[in-house]
Protein backbone atom coordinates (compact mmCIF):
# COMPACT_ATOMS: atom_id res chain seq x y z
CA UNK A 1 0.00 0.00 0.00
CA UNK A 2 1.49 3.28 -1.24
CA UNK A 3 1.59 5.72 1.81
CA UNK A 4 -0.56 8.79 1.49
CA UNK A 5 1.38 12.05 0.29
CA UNK A 6 1.29 15.57 2.13
CA UNK A 7 -0.51 18.50 0.79
CA UNK A 8 1.09 20.88 3.56
CA UNK A 9 3.35 20.47 6.40
CA UNK A 10 3.82 22.81 8.97
CA UNK A 11 3.20 23.34 12.94
CA UNK A 12 -0.03 23.23 15.31
CA UNK A 13 0.50 25.88 17.56
CA UNK A 14 -1.52 25.41 20.48
CA UNK A 15 -0.79 27.36 23.73
CA UNK A 16 3.30 27.40 23.76
CA UNK A 17 3.34 23.74 21.97
CA UNK A 18 4.79 23.84 18.05
CA UNK A 19 3.81 20.36 16.97
CA UNK A 20 4.71 19.68 13.65
CA UNK A 21 1.77 18.32 11.74
CA UNK A 22 1.11 17.11 8.07
CA UNK A 23 -2.27 17.63 6.10
CA UNK A 24 -3.48 15.50 4.00
CA UNK A 25 -6.45 15.03 1.23
CA UNK A 26 -10.00 14.21 3.20
CA UNK A 27 -12.03 13.47 0.43
CA UNK A 28 -11.69 12.90 -3.52
CA UNK A 29 -13.36 13.05 -6.33
CA UNK A 30 -10.75 11.62 -8.57
CA UNK A 31 -12.62 8.30 -8.43
CA UNK A 32 -15.63 9.29 -9.38
CA UNK A 33 -16.38 8.29 -13.26
CA UNK A 34 -15.41 11.09 -16.03
CA UNK A 35 -16.05 11.69 -19.59
CA UNK A 36 -14.26 12.91 -22.22
CA UNK A 37 -15.94 15.50 -24.97
CA UNK A 38 -14.95 13.81 -28.17
CA UNK A 39 -15.93 14.54 -32.27
CA UNK A 40 -19.11 12.35 -32.94
CA UNK A 41 -17.94 12.14 -36.61
CA UNK A 42 -14.19 10.91 -36.08
CA UNK A 43 -14.44 9.69 -32.38
CA UNK A 44 -11.14 11.88 -31.06
CA UNK A 45 -10.69 13.51 -27.89
CA UNK A 46 -11.41 17.50 -28.70
CA UNK A 47 -9.80 19.77 -26.99
CA UNK A 48 -10.54 23.45 -25.06
CA UNK A 49 -9.20 26.66 -26.63
CA UNK A 50 -10.06 30.28 -25.45
CA UNK A 51 -11.07 32.45 -28.27
CA UNK A 52 -10.49 35.94 -28.16
CA UNK A 53 -14.73 36.76 -29.45
CA UNK A 54 -13.08 40.42 -31.49
CA UNK A 55 -10.41 38.87 -33.41
CA UNK A 56 -11.68 35.54 -33.35
CA UNK A 57 -8.31 33.99 -33.04
CA UNK A 58 -6.73 31.56 -30.32
CA UNK A 59 -5.01 32.83 -27.36
CA UNK A 60 -2.29 30.37 -26.08
CA UNK A 61 -1.42 30.87 -22.39
CA UNK A 62 1.48 32.99 -22.22
CA UNK A 63 -0.85 35.50 -23.85
CA UNK A 64 -3.51 34.97 -20.64
CA UNK A 65 -3.41 37.12 -17.54
CA UNK A 66 -6.27 37.56 -15.14
CA UNK A 67 -8.85 40.55 -15.41
CA UNK A 68 -11.49 42.00 -12.45
CA UNK A 69 -14.37 43.39 -14.39
CA UNK A 70 -14.89 47.20 -13.02
CA UNK A 71 -17.46 47.91 -15.41
CA UNK A 72 -19.25 46.31 -19.22
CA UNK A 73 -15.79 45.21 -21.47
CA UNK A 74 -13.57 46.94 -18.58
CA UNK A 75 -11.08 45.39 -16.79
CA UNK A 76 -7.96 45.72 -14.35
CA UNK A 77 -5.46 43.26 -15.41
CA UNK A 78 -3.41 41.47 -12.95
CA UNK A 79 -0.26 39.60 -13.87
CA UNK A 80 0.45 36.70 -11.66
CA UNK A 81 3.74 37.45 -9.93
CA UNK A 82 1.51 40.13 -8.74
CA UNK A 83 -1.04 38.07 -7.62
CA UNK A 84 1.27 36.19 -5.80
CA UNK A 85 3.23 39.02 -3.93
CA UNK A 86 -0.17 40.30 -2.60
CA UNK A 87 -0.91 37.27 -0.85
CA UNK A 88 0.11 36.21 2.68
CA UNK A 89 3.23 34.89 3.13
CA UNK A 90 3.14 30.79 4.49
CA UNK A 91 4.60 31.06 7.96
CA UNK A 92 3.71 26.98 8.00
CA UNK A 93 1.78 27.83 11.11
CA UNK A 94 -1.72 26.09 12.18
CA UNK A 95 -2.73 29.39 14.88
CA UNK A 96 -5.49 27.67 17.28
CA UNK A 97 -7.36 31.43 18.00
CA UNK A 98 -10.16 29.77 20.04
CA UNK A 99 -12.01 26.71 21.03
CA UNK A 100 -15.52 25.51 20.79
CA UNK A 101 -18.10 23.82 22.04
CA UNK A 102 -18.29 21.03 19.03
CA UNK A 103 -22.72 21.17 19.61
CA UNK A 104 -22.21 25.30 18.76
CA UNK A 105 -19.97 24.37 15.57
CA UNK A 106 -22.81 25.25 12.75
CA UNK A 107 -21.81 23.04 9.99
CA UNK A 108 -23.09 24.82 6.84
CA UNK A 109 -19.55 26.40 7.37
CA UNK A 110 -17.31 23.54 6.71
CA UNK A 111 -15.88 23.58 2.84
CA UNK A 112 -13.28 20.29 2.15
CA UNK A 113 -12.33 18.00 5.03
CA UNK A 114 -8.38 16.99 6.09
CA UNK A 115 -6.53 14.76 8.31
CA UNK A 116 -4.10 15.98 9.92
CA UNK A 117 -1.11 13.59 11.58
CA UNK A 118 2.08 14.11 13.21
CA UNK A 119 5.02 15.01 10.55
CA UNK A 120 7.78 12.85 12.82
CA UNK A 121 8.07 11.05 15.64
CA UNK A 122 9.48 13.51 17.96
CA UNK A 123 5.76 15.23 17.39
CA UNK A 124 3.56 12.16 18.46
CA UNK A 125 3.63 13.19 22.58
CA UNK A 126 2.83 16.59 21.98
CA UNK A 127 -0.05 15.27 19.22
CA UNK A 128 -1.39 12.65 21.40
CA UNK A 129 -1.88 15.31 24.39
CA UNK A 130 -3.62 18.01 21.86
CA UNK A 131 -5.83 15.43 20.37
CA UNK A 132 -6.89 13.62 23.64
CA UNK A 133 -7.88 17.14 25.23
CA UNK A 134 -9.96 18.02 22.64
CA UNK A 135 -11.53 15.02 22.55
CA UNK A 136 -11.95 15.38 26.51
CA UNK A 137 -13.07 19.08 26.07
CA UNK A 138 -15.63 17.80 23.44
CA UNK A 139 -14.39 21.14 21.85
CA UNK A 140 -13.00 21.76 18.10
CA UNK A 141 -9.94 24.07 17.64
CA UNK A 142 -10.52 27.32 15.46
CA UNK A 143 -7.37 27.88 13.62
CA UNK A 144 -6.01 30.14 10.91
CA UNK A 145 -3.32 29.95 8.42
CA UNK A 146 -1.95 30.31 4.61
CA UNK A 147 -3.07 27.24 2.58
CA UNK A 148 -2.12 26.70 -1.26
CA UNK A 149 -1.85 30.55 -1.45
CA UNK A 150 -5.31 31.23 0.61
CA UNK A 151 -5.95 32.48 4.16
CA UNK A 152 -7.96 30.20 5.40
CA UNK A 153 -10.33 29.37 9.01
CA UNK A 154 -10.05 25.82 9.68
CA UNK A 155 -12.54 23.62 12.54
CA UNK A 156 -10.23 20.34 13.99
CA UNK A 157 -11.54 18.40 16.04
CA UNK A 158 -10.55 14.65 17.25
CA UNK A 159 -10.71 11.95 15.03
CA UNK A 160 -9.53 8.66 16.16
CA UNK A 161 -5.88 8.60 16.39
CA UNK A 162 -5.90 11.69 14.38
CA UNK A 163 -7.37 15.28 13.97
CA UNK A 164 -9.72 16.02 11.40
CA UNK A 165 -9.72 19.55 9.98
CA UNK A 166 -12.00 21.30 7.98
CA UNK A 167 -11.39 24.82 6.00
CA UNK A 168 -14.10 27.01 6.57
CA UNK A 169 -16.30 29.14 4.63
CA UNK A 170 -16.01 33.11 5.40
CA UNK A 171 -19.50 34.39 6.36
CA UNK A 172 -19.56 36.32 3.02
CA UNK A 173 -19.60 32.87 1.21
CA UNK A 174 -22.32 31.39 3.10
CA UNK A 175 -25.60 32.87 2.03
CA UNK A 176 -28.42 33.74 4.62
CA UNK A 177 -30.82 31.01 5.17
CA UNK A 178 -33.44 33.63 5.14
CA UNK A 179 -34.04 33.74 1.26
CA UNK A 180 -34.57 30.00 1.65
CA UNK A 181 -36.95 29.72 4.77
CA UNK A 182 -38.42 33.38 4.79
CA UNK A 183 -42.27 31.95 3.16
CA UNK A 184 -42.12 29.10 5.34
CA UNK A 185 -45.09 29.49 7.60
CA UNK A 186 -44.83 29.13 11.56
CA UNK A 187 -47.44 26.78 12.00
CA UNK A 188 -48.55 24.81 15.32
CA UNK A 189 -48.60 20.93 15.43
CA UNK A 190 -51.01 18.65 16.56
CA UNK A 191 -49.51 16.67 19.75
CA UNK A 192 -50.50 13.55 18.39
CA UNK A 193 -48.96 14.24 14.78
CA UNK A 194 -45.35 15.16 16.60
CA UNK A 195 -45.87 11.99 19.02
CA UNK A 196 -45.89 9.89 15.45
CA UNK A 197 -43.45 11.67 13.75
CA UNK A 198 -41.01 10.91 16.94
CA UNK A 199 -42.48 7.64 16.97
CA UNK A 200 -41.24 6.79 13.29
CA UNK A 201 -37.47 8.68 13.79
CA UNK A 202 -37.54 6.15 16.83
CA UNK A 203 -37.68 3.08 15.23
CA UNK A 204 -35.67 3.96 12.42
CA UNK A 205 -32.80 5.04 14.73
CA UNK A 206 -29.29 3.82 12.56
CA UNK A 207 -25.59 4.44 13.16
CA UNK A 208 -23.66 6.97 10.66
CA UNK A 209 -21.94 4.53 8.43
CA UNK A 210 -20.39 6.13 5.07
CA UNK A 211 -19.49 2.91 3.64
CA UNK A 212 -23.68 2.09 3.12
CA UNK A 213 -24.19 5.46 1.24
CA UNK A 214 -25.30 3.87 -2.22
CA UNK A 215 -24.10 6.24 -5.77
CA UNK A 216 -26.85 5.17 -7.62
CA UNK A 217 -25.24 7.67 -10.13
CA UNK A 218 -22.10 5.97 -10.54
CA UNK A 219 -23.61 2.67 -10.59
CA UNK A 220 -26.04 3.27 -13.27
CA UNK A 221 -23.11 4.93 -15.56
CA UNK A 222 -20.77 1.67 -14.83
CA UNK A 223 -23.54 -0.17 -15.89
CA UNK A 224 -23.95 1.67 -19.12
CA UNK A 225 -20.79 1.88 -19.93
CA UNK A 226 -20.77 -2.15 -19.97
CA UNK A 227 -23.29 -2.94 -21.61
CA UNK A 228 -22.22 -0.39 -24.53
CA UNK A 229 -18.79 -2.76 -24.56
CA UNK A 230 -20.57 -6.17 -24.73
CA UNK A 231 -22.59 -4.66 -27.17
CA UNK A 232 -25.55 -5.27 -25.48
CA UNK A 233 -29.24 -3.19 -26.08
CA UNK A 234 -29.34 -0.26 -22.71
CA UNK A 235 -31.33 -0.54 -20.17
CA UNK A 236 -33.92 2.09 -19.22
CA UNK A 237 -34.24 3.21 -16.06
CA UNK A 238 -37.66 3.63 -14.38
CA UNK A 239 -39.04 7.02 -14.65
CA UNK A 240 -40.39 7.76 -11.03
CA UNK A 241 -43.71 9.08 -10.26
CA UNK A 242 -44.71 11.75 -8.23
CA UNK A 243 -45.95 11.01 -5.11
CA UNK A 244 -50.04 11.66 -4.44
CA UNK A 245 -51.24 13.90 -2.33
CA UNK A 246 -52.77 12.02 0.89
CA UNK A 247 -53.96 13.10 4.44
CA UNK A 248 -50.80 13.64 7.07
CA UNK A 249 -52.22 12.50 9.57
CA UNK A 250 -53.26 9.38 8.17
CA UNK A 251 -50.22 8.81 6.27
CA UNK A 252 -48.87 9.33 9.85
CA UNK A 253 -50.54 6.80 11.00
CA UNK A 254 -49.64 4.18 8.67
CA UNK A 255 -46.02 4.92 8.89
CA UNK A 256 -46.40 3.33 12.00
CA UNK A 257 -48.69 0.24 11.80
CA UNK A 258 -51.69 1.93 13.10
CA UNK A 259 -54.85 0.65 11.39
CA UNK A 260 -56.49 4.52 10.11
CA UNK A 261 -59.88 5.37 11.97
CA UNK A 262 -62.88 4.89 10.21
CA UNK A 263 -64.38 7.67 8.51
CA UNK A 264 -66.35 10.08 10.64
CA UNK A 265 -68.84 10.75 7.53
CA UNK A 266 -71.94 9.05 7.88
CA UNK A 267 -73.09 7.04 4.37
CA UNK A 268 -76.89 8.53 2.53
CA UNK A 269 -79.53 6.52 3.60
CA UNK A 270 -81.63 4.60 1.31
CA UNK A 271 -84.46 5.71 -0.06
CA UNK A 272 -87.65 3.82 0.94
CA UNK A 273 -88.99 1.94 -2.24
Amino acid sequence: MVAARANWKGYLKFGEISCPVALYTGASTSERIAFHTINRDTGHRVRREFIDPVTEEPVDREHQIKGFEISENRYVEVEPDEIASAVPESKKLLAVAAFIPCGEIDTVYFDKPYYLAPSSKIADDAFAVIREALRASKVGALAHAVLFRRYRALMIRAHGLGLVAHTLNFDYEVRSATEAFDGIPKLKIQKEMLELAKHIIETKMGKFDPATFDDRYEAAVAELVKAKLAGKPVKLAKKAKAPKPVDLMAALRASVGQTPPPSTKRKPAKKAA
